[in-house]
């Protein structure tokens, strides 16, 4: 179950960079959600644009590899937000669109739960975060079932297997665990302030659903695998379609040194 953990009792090293993307990232999602909650739209376009301007300037110090991870990312949940919120209702934004800030917020998400997977400290306390997060979680879906809480939550229980499932049978399970801490912090923080609100009837299950349902990370985690399955194809592609476009370009240059 834990084949694709970091190996136990190994001096990992600790990066500044890691935790200044997480700590950032931690801190602009507070801001932003919380400016958000009484915001017009004039004002969401502006987080936005401060949202592009962030994560672009956080991926200018890293490789190929994870800008285009974060590329897919931001793409397929962009997509995800369309059809979950304004054509499902799962849950609404208070203006019943996608805000101009969430695009870049989940490549800023996606970056974070990369930057805290690779970590030192995630490194080398991997097992004990495991064990926090699945106690924590656990508990929380327990509750939603219990009926001690004021609105039921069976989608969260349901999601919290999923989410268990990702964690010890995925590739990643570094990625899915940090994946929890950012986008449990944004959820009890957009929900807490009114930025969204999730529907008490999931609108596909047609069970009860909590605001936000406890194994919410799992449709993160889903948005993390596409990213992370999903980039070495397409650096595969555009380097076998760089390839071509160059031996089309140097054909045409042999055939133009020949005529002449």
């Amino acid at each position: 179950m834990l084949r694709h953990f970091p190996k136990a009792g190994v001096a990992y090293s600790h990066r500044k960079r890691d935790y200044f993307i997480a700590g950032f990232t931690f801190f602009c999602v507070a801001i932003c959600l919380l400016s958000d909650a009484t915001a017009g739209i004039e004002k969401q376009n502006a987080l936005g644009v401060c949202g592009w301007v962030f994560l672009i300037g956080l991926l200018l110090g890293e490789n190929k590899e994870i800008r285009v991870q974060v590329a897919i990312a931001v793409a397929f949940a962009t997509i995800g937000e369309h059809f979950a919120s304004p054509f499902m209702g799962g849950y609404t934004y208070r203006y019943h669109n996608v805000p101009a800030y969430v695009p870049p917020g989940h490549g800023m998400v996606y970056l974070t739960a990369v930057a805290l997977a690779r970590s030192g400290l995630f490194q080398t306390y991997a097992r004990e975060i495991a064990a926090f997060v699945v106690l924590v979680c656990g508990a929380w879906s327990f509750w939603g079932i219990s009926g001690l809480s004021e609105q039921g939550d069976w989608v969260g229980a349901l999601l919290f297997v999923v989410f268990l499932i990702y964690l010890f049978k995925g590739r990643s399970p570094m990625v899915y665990l940090a994946a929890f801490f950012i986008t449990t912090w944004l959820e009890l923080i957009g929900t807490a302030v009114g930025t969204w609100k999730w529907a008490s009837i999931d609108p596909v299950l047609h069970l009860p659903q909590g605001n936000p349902p406890s194994g919410v990370a799992a449709w993160y985690c889903l948005v993390d695998a596409v990213a992370l399955g999903g980039a070495p194809r397409v650096l595969a592609f555009a380097k076998t379609l760089g390839g071509r476009w160059r031996a089309r370009a140097d054909k045409r240059a042999w055939q133009g040194a020949s005529s002449e």
